[in-house]
């Protein structure tokens, strides 16, 4: 072999395209796509910010400025628009917590060598293929006040209760359903960081004589950090974008279960009403880029403590 060709054997070893044009070519198309619905969707949702657009036949769209922002901060609307910041963080933190909790338990459980384990494993990701749509009518009709299945069970043991009509309990119901929904994706990805654990650590850690418990605290959980951090990331920022559920679940007008997301939907499109006068969607689009923008800063400061938190394990 010549110096020239030894030059370039590492070159091609290293690069899996015998040419970087078809790499290229399928980078840039790539990145076209995501300008084009990614990147210009975005821009375009903060320039209707920052106008009263309305959507309606024969009325001029004016330029505001940020009177969209300073009405979302105004006395009139605070009541509503504070309740559905703390209703989507309730929802985010609890939701995510839940569904972490639950996709570890699942997995270490799936994780060993059961018998129809395939089977148990289909079963769990079941409910993140079925929509949310299908399975938030679902659980309409199993809660369903008017004689669902847990209405009657509540009257076999004498009492009753509104269920999503319920203010106390409806967020609650709301988050269930969610974690329900969502854990199966949590359960893949933490079924794929087990299986990436070298069974020999924990055959040594055994002979050591470490308890299963033991051996979880300062073996498995470690080496899942990068999948708890994925988990944590993915499961915060859709919990704190998600209506489609509550839309389902609650209605848009039930105001103990109104997150921001929602409210965006109803200001954009209407609720139960339809289109109204009252409706904008340059103060919907205020509304997105606001949770943008929280969003952003959420995950930006998660993904920098668990990181950080990977590096200490």
């Amino acid at each position: 072999m010549t110096a020239r060709a030894e030059r370039a054997a590492p070159v091609r070893t290293r690069f899996p395209f015998p040419r970087r044009g078809a790499v290229r070519l399928t980078f840039g198309l790539g990145m076209l796509m995501l300008v084009l619905f990614a990147f210009v969707p975005a821009v375009a949702v903060i320039v209707v910010s920052f106008t009263d657009l309305r959507g309606l036949t024969y009325v001029p769209t004016l330029w505001v400025g940020i009177e969209n922002y300073l009405d979302f901060f105004s006395p009139a609307r605070a009541a509503d628009n504070w309740n559905a910041l703390r209703n989507t963080m309730v929802f985010a933190i609890v939701g995510t917590v839940l569904q972490m909790g639950f996709a570890l338990a699942i997995s270490l459980l799936l994780n060993r060598p059961l018998r129809g384990r395939n089977f148990f494993r289909a079963v769990v990701f079941m409910p993140t293929i079925l929509g949310v749509t299908v399975g938030g009518l679902i659980w309409s009709l199993i809660f369903n006040p008017a004689g669902g299945p847990m209405q009657s069970l509540l009257h076999a043991v004498g009492t009753q209760s509104a269920f999503f009509g319920d203010p106390r309990i409806a967020l609650g119901l709301v988050i269930f359903v969610h974690v329900w929904m969502q854990v199966g994706i949590s359960v893949v990805i933490f079924l794929a960081g087990l299986q990436a654990i070298p069974a020999e650590l924990q055959e040594v850690a055994s002979i050591d004589g470490a308890s299963a418990w033991q051996r979880f605290r300062n073996v498995t959980f470690p080496l899942l950090a990068p999948s708890l951090t994925a988990n944590v990331l993915m499961g915060v920022v859709n919990a704190m974008h998600s209506y489609q559920l509550t839309y389902v679940l609650a209605g848009p007008s039930n105001r103990s279960t109104q997150v921001l997301s929602l409210l965006v939907y109803v200001q954009a499109f209407g609720g139960e009403s339809g289109t109204s006068l009252s409706q904008s969607q340059g103060y919907a689009a205020a509304i997105a880029t606001l949770q943008f923008v929280l969003v952003g800063v959420i995950a930006l400061a998660t993904l920098f403590y668990l990181r950080r938190r990977e590096a200490r394990l």
